[in-house]
């Protein structure tokens, strides 16, 4: 038995170590957390059952990688310590019962676990001096320059206890609305996409020049403290407020808990409510609250045994591909999308789920055939992660790449040699671009035009109606009753005509951003549209500015200004505006300085459906009189607008002492009634 056990935990060490290089070093898992977790849970248990095969450096003594970059390794003032991990009640109760043995009648600390890159920042005399990543919890990279990038992160301290020294814990994330729109920036430039928030955060402190990371809007939160001198706390929660007051940016999101019974419905209602939240997380650590309890209770070689996580259960399933198909967008891109056996994740059964392109496909080792595991978080497109390998038969068979466009025939080429995407070149009438580009017109993302969707755009299309986009806005009811999908069956108009034609006429008046986002201009999305529309005035300015001058604007850069100029060097583009132009589509910005600043100053979040504004129209209309629109609740939230059925922002808001008003209220405040 022995001999079996030594073979299989030598199996597992090897392997185990080999994760970790993919995770830490090359931020490229081919595992989920979850099958991570399984296979240094069996060593564990092996080890504890024959503890004379426990080699000093097993990777359950030890904590992160520890390998080798192209940063320089520095030591930790005091050991980073990981934490162990629960996945049910039933074993956080046995947690429950060692720490209550020890201390009588203990206080929990909940906080949400952040799934990004753990950190350690050294403060001397209130000075940023040293940012590591936490490595083998001894020693880490040195990312200095890199940290520092952050915005939310303090260079130096502020208050008036400055401790000489004081080492800080936390997490570099990425938020989800930012990590979505880098890789939708990176699909359409034909990069390698992050594989999840973890990694995009991972990837993004890791850059050889900080300038790149400064790019990217990473975020922190700091939940703990090494090493300090000329500073102390009787509590964790304690700490957390001293962190606060010296400016360094701390979680709103945790709770003390005098009961077992309280720490489960903190566990519970963040379970409902993780996509709620700005990052990903993927559980909840427990701590005691007191720090004297947690100089009783103490450490462990690699864990301290008053913290634990309880780790939620994956977002992850596993299901059969039974082929791989291509799909053409908006700008030509070729993508490949898995089709599989219909599968529930998340809260919804799915069937399609991304692959972004040939090279990802290679990279994932993926086959026809094979049983793959796939991720979906919230409203996040359901992606493909990987193959599972040992249940491969044999038969499987790889895909190949189609080389001319399955829509019209055209021959697919890259871009450019750094494009690692293939692009449909008939831009102007592949029907699958000019479906897409039409439905995306439509879409909230761009000109929020009711009726025109998937159905719609190729109905418009099919019956000729309209030939590409640049006719959109000169649709009458004449011309509609050509379609079957607007008339009915005795030949007369559909309901559809007269809405239409009324959210067209609604449409022309929506902000510059958006009648520029509706071009489909390559690398032009939200972002960079509003800069342009800001700096520029006129799509007329942007289309007479030199690459030059484009890639100055704060927010475009060089990439997207030789994609604004390739745009408009092309006549049947030119032509679009013209025609929209003419047809009253607004094409000038704004004069927001018309409209009254009844907002100013304010900072607004919403929540629940409202009745007389969409959700992108209540954030144009505060924005448009001066005030901000925030996506989450904090202190420095001056109003809570709620509508119909609102999310757990509410809550939040009574936690916090937040005003909550409701649609007119609102409409008084607008009105400067307030």
């Amino acid at each position: 038995m022995s001999n079996t056990a030594r073979h299989r935990i030598d199996e597992l060490t090897n392997e185990i170590r080999e994760h970790q290089f993919k995770y830490y070093v090359l931020d490229k898992p081919t595992i989920t957390d979850a099958q991570f977790d399984a296979l240094l849970g069996e060593l564990s248990q092996l080890e504890s059952k024959h503890p004379e095969l426990l080699a000093p450096d097993s990777p359950s003594l030890k904590v992160g990688g520890g390998f080798s970059t192209q940063f320089e390794q520095r030591d930790h003032l005091e050991k980073m310590m990981s934490l162990d991990n629960v996945f049910d009640l039933e074993e956080l109760g046995a947690w429950f019962d060692r720490v209550e043995k020890e201390v009588e009648k203990p206080s929990f600390l909940c906080e949400l676990k952040v799934d990004g890159l753990a950190i350690n920042l050294t403060y001397e005399n209130g000075q940023l001096v040293r940012g590591l990543t936490r490595g083998n919890g001894v020693t880490g990279e040195d990312v200095t320059l890199n940290v520092k990038t952050i915005k939310v992160l303090p260079h130096q301290l502020s208050g008036k206890d400055i401790p000489s020294l004081i080492e800080v814990r936390g997490e570099v994330f990425f938020p989800l609305a930012a990590f979505n729109e880098l890789n939708e920036s990176l699909e359409e430039a034909g990069k390698a996409l992050f594989a999840n928030p973890r990694n995009g955060a991972a990837g993004s402190l890791r850059q050889k020049d900080p300038r790149v990371t400064a790019s990217r809007p990473l975020s922190l939160v700091v939940h703990g403290i090494g090493a300090r001198k000329d500073i102390s706390f009787d509590s964790q929660s304690d700490a957390y407020g001293l962190l606060a007051k010296l400016g360094l940016p701390t979680s709103e999101r945790f709770k003390v808990c005098s009961t077992r019974a309280d720490v489960e419905k903190f566990i519970s209602y963040y379970n409902e409510h993780r996509h709620d939240v700005e990052h990903e997380i993927d559980g909840v650590v427990i701590k005691v609250d007191s720090i004297a309890s947690q100089e009783k209770l103490g450490f462990t070689s690699r864990a301290p045994k008053w913290a634990i996580a309880y780790k939620y259960p994956p977002e992850e399933v596993v299901t059969k591909l039974l082929d791989i198909k291509v799909s053409v967008g908006r700008t030509g891109r070729v993508t490949p999308f898995a089709f599989m056996e219909p599968v529930k994740v998340a809260g919804s059964t799915i069937t399609n789920a991304t692959l972004h392109n040939g090279e990802e496909i290679v990279r994932k080792g993926v086959l026809i055939g094979d049983y793959v595991v796939i991720r979906k978080a919230g409203d996040v497109i359901p992606e493909v992660l990987g193959p599972v390998i040992d249940r491969r038969t044999g038969k499987e068979k790889a895909f190949v790449m189609p080389t001319h466009c399955p829509e019209c025939a055209c021959e697919l080429r890259a871009m450019s040699e750094a494009d690692v995407d293939i692009r449909c070149p008939n831009t102007q009438s592949c029907p699958a671009q000019l479906r897409e580009r039409i439905y995306y017109i439509g879409s909230r993302a761009a000109l929020d035009i009711d009726v025109l969707g998937y159905e719609a755009a190729v109905a418009l299309l099919e019956s000729k109606v309209i030939t590409d986009e640049s006719d959109l806005f000169d649709l009458t009811a004449e011309k509609l009753s050509k379609s079957d999908f607007f008339t009915k069956k005795d030949g007369s108009a559909s309901k559809n005509v007269a809405t239409l034609l009324s959210a067209l006429d609604e449409a022309k008046t929506r902000p510059l951003w958006r009648t520029i986002v509706a071009l489909s201009i390559r690398h032009v999305g939200p972002t960079a549209a509003q800069a342009l529309a800001t700096h520029c005035g006129s799509i007329d300015a942007i289309a007479k500015s030199s690459a030059e001058e484009l890639a100055l604007i704060d927010g475009v850069g060089a990439t997207i200004a030789e994609s604004i100029i390739d745009w408009f060097s092309i006549e049947w583009h030119r032509e679009i505006i013209r025609k929209w132009s003419a047809a009253g589509v607004r094409v000038v910005a704004e004069e927001v300085e018309s409209l009254p600043q009844t907002l100013a100053g304010l900072t607004f979040v919403v929540t629940g459906g409202l009745e007389s504004f969409t959700r992108d129209g209540i954030s144009e209309t505060i924005i448009a009189h001066g005030g901000k629109s925030a996506s989450a609740v904090s202190k420095k939230t001056d109003y809570l607008l709620v509508g119909a059925e609102p999310g757990s922002k509410l809550a939040k808001a009574e936690e916090l002492g937040i005003p909550v008003i409701d649609e007119a209220k609102f409409k008084e405040l607008l009105a400067g009634k307030g």
